[in-house]
């Protein structure tokens, strides 16, 4: 199991001391780190500026959301940072949600498999440059000649040379057709969300992509970086307790009652009911009613929460079900290493 270090979007702040978090990471044998954004803070310039610091661990982001730039901008920067870093950058993509992608950035939340599609297309062009980039669209044509087109759009190639053809993306993904697609044309996938026991289900929608023709990979050269949030300790209930807030949130407060990917995953898994409840009372404007409506079984279906003994019986089952890295957040340093000394120290 290789283990990876989620350093989240920002806050109202940067926070403080990331460069040297990064740095202990990569010496306490760390994989990777990733970088997220949301509505604030960018995922590539964070990751530049912190990651030059090291030399051996990889630097992805966790994710991008593809409606914040056009697949081109994002090969630009992928392939800028990839050359900067001497080949470590993981490009981790997804279709965020109808509430970013229209309220934020300002594009239709519309067929996000199909555009998903297109997507990791263009870019897989611009890292390959073999011919100037074309695509027809309909939602990233490349050259542009619809309405309001001057007509003068030229199709071309990218002046750098990409130092790697096949620089890694990585595709977040919940529902079954979305994890199908992500193993036809991706090189990994990035749960938010990940239950062992429903692996019977992933292995399906996962196996279903791998057989399309022109797959990138195979069950055997494909990885999934779950996130995971790991705790050790001895009041495991507690524990547990006290992580029902960030389920409760995804469920009830991300997306709304026509659409939200998150609710819909805790049905798959057999708490349809719960999240249900969750979302309804969200929506009446109480947030902590619904948090108490998470059980502990929710929680601990998607964590790794115990002692070290069950910690690390729990990451085997990980490991069985498919996972090759554990994506972990960690408050500081020390955190850092006790994960790292379960985890990685088996």
């Amino acid at each position: 199991m290789k283990l990876g270090l989620a350093l989240g979007a920002w806050g109202s702040r940067p926070p403080g001391d990331i460069g040297a978090r990064i740095v202990e990471a990569e010496r306490l044998g760390y994989d990777a780190v990733f970088t997220a954004e949301n509505y604030g803070s960018d995922a590539f310039t964070p990751l530049a500026w912190w990651g030059s610091r090291t030399t051996r661990i990889l630097l992805g982001t966790q994710i991008v959301p593809i409606a914040a730039r056009t697949p081109t901008a994002t090969a630009m920067a992928a392939l800028t940072l990839d050359h900067l870093t001497g080949g470590r950058h993981v490009l981790g993509l997804g279709v965020s949600g109808p509430r970013v992608v229209e309220g934020w950035y300002g594009r239709p939340f519309e067929r996000p498999l199909a555009q998903t599609r297109e997507y990791v297309r263009v870019i897989r062009q611009v890292f390959a440059r073999q011919a100037p980039v074309t695509n027809a669209g309909p939602h990233f044509p490349v050259p542009y000649c619809g309405e309001g087109s001057v007509g003068l759009g030229t199709p071309l190639k990218s002046i750098v040379h990409p130092l790697r053809s096949d620089l890694p993306i990585w595709l977040a993904a919940e529902g079954p057709r979305n994890i199908a697609l992500c193993a036809e044309i991706a090189d990994g996938w990035m749960p938010i969300f990940y239950s062992p026991r429903m692996a019977p289900d992933y292995r399906t929608a996962l196996a279903e992509g791998f057989a399309r023709d022109g797959a990138r990979r195979t069950a055997d050269d494909f990885a999934i970086a779950s996130s995971c949030k790991v705790v050790v300790t001895d009041d495991r209930d507690e524990a547990l307790d006290r992580m029902k807030e960030r389920v409760g949130f995804y469920i009830g407060g991300m997306g709304s009652k026509e659409m939200n990917f998150h609710k819909d995953l805790f049905a798959r898994m057999g708490y349809e009911a719960a999240a249900e409840r969750v979302q309804q009372l969200y929506a009446e404007g109480r947030a902590n009613d619904a948090y108490r409506e998470v059980s502990r079984d929710m929680v601990a279906d998607i964590s790794l929460v115990g002692s070290v003994a069950e910690v690390r019986d729990g990451v085997a089952a990980w490991e069985e079900s498919g996972v090759t890295m554990l994506i972990v957040q960690a408050e500081d340093e020390a955190q850092m290493r006790r994960l790292a000394e379960v985890v990685l120290d088996r």
